[in-house]
């Protein structure tokens, strides 16, 4: 017997978890369907938690200051701790190029809401301690960003959803879109799982990093192409570090594009780097190179880093678009489908503010943020023509 729900949700991670609090939040009947064994079990667990208004990009910036919004409130709402941490965000400059970068950016992050400002090198140096001097110019500073822990993140988000009447199931993958019309007038009204069939008037794409072959079930090419990223965390040390800190120099050797590391509520240190040479596909082992690498950056910016001990390391996936930008909203050609995808690993910090935004958009017919800042994420853009975000 096929089940009929309000809204479906494909994805029980950083994206798919939101959703379904801010639908069912609002009374809908929704129904939760993941390929794994329970929720935040894919990405989001790998992702580092770091949370960030910092962008180039005004629909991330919008975005990311309501996932803001929700995780410094969210104990108070909920009564629930999610490891969040407001220590902010830094990125130290030692470079002109960069300097020149960064303070390009700030009006436009001032205009969308962003609190940032620029620091000269005494001040950096007093946002993150014993940072190296030699050569440090000065950064920027938004003192409203922050930390969360990503797996309590989505623990609680499917805790609260529930108590609303969602309803969650896992080892269920979809292996089919249930829809009527034709290529020109298509409408999606249900998903058919390894399970079962069940329908719904809306129906939300959050499959992270499998959400194309979600997308070519309903005649959409959307490309969603995984690569991936190593991370690590270290034992405990007291707590000195406030912020996260980002270095986007890219490395004296060129392995890294950036780096990136904070200290979460329990002392440890977490900590990850982009790489200039992409690593594509789904491979989840770790290298032998990562903590070499991160280890030399990670001590040449702060000398006492060198007495860390690391915990261990892992490797996860940035389901990336061909513009470095998010995928979010109603796509031409399929009515009934929503799409939370392409977050290019940040959907740790990204994945409540879209969620509250798909809540909006299927509950009220338009996004929270401004629309046409919102359309900066549409799912009928053209990817290989625009620019690439300047942070990422």
């Amino acid at each position: 017997m096929t089940m009929k729900y309000d809204a479906i949700v494909i994805g029980a991670g950083s994206v798919g978890t939101p959703t379904a609090y801010f639908l069912s939040e609002a009374g809908l009947k929704v129904l939760v369907v993941d390929e794994l064994a329970s929720s935040g079990q894919g990405q989001n667990k790998a992702a580092i938690g770091g949370v960030r208004a910092t962008h180039s990009d005004p629909a991330k910036i919008q975005i990311c200051l309501q996932s803001l919004d929700i995780f410094s409130s969210w104990m108070e709402k909920t009564g629930t701790d999610i490891g969040w941490k407001k220590g902010g965000y830094c990125f130290p400059v030692f470079r002109e190029k960069e300097e020149k970068i960064l303070k390009s950016i700030l009006p436009i992050q001032k205009k969308h809401g962003l609190k940032i400002d620029w620091f000269d090198s005494e001040g950096i140096s007093k946002v993150v301690p014993g940072i190296s001097k030699k050569g440090l110019i000065g950064g920027t500073f938004s003192p409203n960003d922050g930390q969360v822990s990503p797996l309590l993140v989505s623990e609680s988000f499917t805790n609260e959803a529930m108590k609303f009447g969602a309803e969650f199931r896992y080892r269920e993958s979809v292996i089919r879109l249930l829809t009527h019309g034709d290529k020109e007038n298509l409408t999606v009204r249900g998903i058919k799982t390894t399970k079962r069939e069940y329908r719904a008037d809306a129906i939300v794409n959050a499959a992270g990093a499998h959400a194309s072959s979600i997308c070519k079930m309903a005649g959409l090419d959307i490309p969603i192409n995984p690569d991936s990223h190593e991370a690590g965390i270290t034992a405990p040390v007291k707590s000195f570090l406030d912020p996260l800190v980002v270095d986007i120099r890219p490395g004296t050797e060129g392995e890294t594009a950036n780096f990136y590391f904070g200290q979460q509520t329990g002392g440890q240190i977490i900590f990850c780097y982009t790489p200039i040479k992409i690593i594509p596909g789904e491979d989840r082992r770790s290298t032998s190179e990562f903590m070499p690498i991160m280890a030399k950056r990670m001590v040449e910016l702060i000398p006492r880093f060198k007495n860390l001990t690391i915990r261990r390391i892992w490797r996860g996936l940035y389901p990336m678009t061909p513009d470095g930008i998010a995928v979010v909203g109603k796509p031409r050609g399929a009515e009934g489908l929503y799409l939370g995808i392409g977050m290019c690993g940040q959907g740790s910090m990204m994945g409540a503010g879209v969620g509250y935004n798909l809540a909006h958009l299927i509950t009220k017919g338009s996004p929270a943020i401004e629309r046409d800042v919102f359309n900066l994420l549409s799912p009928d853009r053209d990817f290989y023509s625009g620019k690439k975000e300047a942070l990422k």
